[in-house]
């Protein structure tokens, strides 16, 4: 039986830049938002008839802002999918939102084009934090769009936040999540600020603008975790907390190593056993799409010894995290190596075991790419020396042969 499929649909367009944001976006470029409309669609036209016999279960719009993309635009994208894909009645569809860019005719008119949950870019309640990101909205638009999303009858709302912020303390994080909780939105994402290189933000950190340090950022994730945990959200991957029933299905397709297709410059795709990624940059998108011209960017297939190291760095990401007989199974590994760290780290207090099953702690996560590549050296370590026997045995010219 083939397995559920996820749609990825990126929307690069913003109507401005935040200083921290490296993903593929673009301000200033309206222009291109009829162009770059067909070339989805066709794309999606495309590619429908490849996924035949795999239901689509969860569509997710990013960005980008896709709201500033417009209603009457998305609302199109919707009718291609549903179209074009075998889509689930009971899909999982998600729009990216941004507070000031959003109204209650928009959100009617996604509801009834079959979206049912939205993501709001929130990051933080406090002006100057939001001013120090360039984020064009302050928290007034975001409760005026919070009453927007439930007066268009949706009932799964995410809302992103960022700690670590310049000018921020713990307080001010504390008070932030309050004002926030106050909003009773399904899920939460909470991420820590990372200073991409390239970045405004990188920029303003080389000439000596500074942020909250590692510990300050440790001491606000974990008090985060146990916060929300105690307002009734249960953490289910590093950034990732949810009132029961409203895990995001999307992400954790990625998590889960599950297979998905994406559409627009910088999408990746990770569908019959190869993983691609598209363009990054709009006008060659368009152009390549419109025109019968190449789009991909990259495009590998993936050996199963590779998924299996997938299976250690995303898996455990997740509190679900990893299970002794599934590894064995799934990539006939020995997991002994493994486990013997892991036993060390529960002794440190970053993992903890429920039966044969494995997940990183709030402690854990806090170290997590730390723990997660000495593992991933094991598992190499590991699998060489399985295979140097094998080479060394059917060696040309070796002492058997001879």
């Amino acid at each position: 039986m083939a397995e559920k499929l996820g749609v990825y649909v990126h929307i690069p367009f913003c109507r401005s830049k935040c200083d921290y944001c490296d993903f593929y976006s673009l301000a200033g470029r309206e222009d291109r938002m009829d162009d770059y409309l067909k070339a989805l669609i066709a794309h999606m036209k495309e590619t429908g008839p490849l996924t035949r016999g795999n239901q689509v279960d969860t569509v997710y719009f990013g960005g980008g802002t896709p709201s500033y993309f417009g209603e009457k635009r998305l609302r199109e994208l919707l009718r291609t999918i549903a179209k074009r894909f075998d889509l689930a009645k009971d899909a999982e569809i998600t729009v990216e939102c941004n507070p000031d860019s959003v109204n209650l005719k928009m959100l009617q008119t996604l509801r009834k084009a079959g979206a049912n949950r939205i993501s709001l870019g929130v990051q933080s309640a406090h002006p100057c934090e939001l001013r120090s990101l360039h984020r064009p909205h302050d928290f007034e638009q975001v409760k005026e769009a919070v009453k927007a999303v439930r007066a268009a009858k949706f009932k799964n709302l995410s809302l992103d936040l960022i700690y670590g912020l310049p000018q921020q303390d713990m307080a001010g994080w504390q008070d932030t999540v309050e004002q926030v909780l106050a909003l009773e939105p399904e899920h939460l994402s909470c991420y820590g600020l990372k200073v991409e290189p390239g970045t405004p933000l990188d920029d303003r950190v080389i000439r000596g603008e500074k942020l909250p340090d590692d510990d300050a950022q440790a001491d606000m994730y974990l008090w985060m975790v146990d916060r929300l945990a105690k307002a009734g959200y249960k953490q289910y991957e590093i950034s990732n907390f949810a009132k029961p029933g409203f895990q995001s299905r999307h992400n954790l397709k990625y998590w889960m190593g599950r297979p998905y297709i994406g559409f627009g410059p910088g999408a990746h795709s990770d569908f019959g056993g190869r993983r691609y990624s598209f363009v990054r940059d709009l006008d060659k998108y368009i152009s390549g799409v419109l025109g019968g011209g190449a789009v991909i960017d990259e495009s590998d297939l993936i050996p199963q010894r590779e998924r299996g190291s997938e299976y250690l760095m995303l898996r455990l990401r997740t509190t679900r995290g990893i299970e002794e007989w599934e590894y064995r199974r799934e990539f006939f590994m020995n997991f002994d190596p493994i486990e013997q760290k892991l036993e060390e780290y529960e002794r440190q207090g970053w993992t903890e075991r429920h039966d044969r099953r494995w997940n990183l702690t709030p402690k854990g996560f806090l170290v997590s790419n730390q723990l997660i590549g000495e593992l991933l050296a094991i598992q190499e370590e590991a699998t060489l020396e399985k295979t140097l026997p094998r080479l060394k045995q059917g060696r040309p010219g070796s002492e058997q042969e001879r």
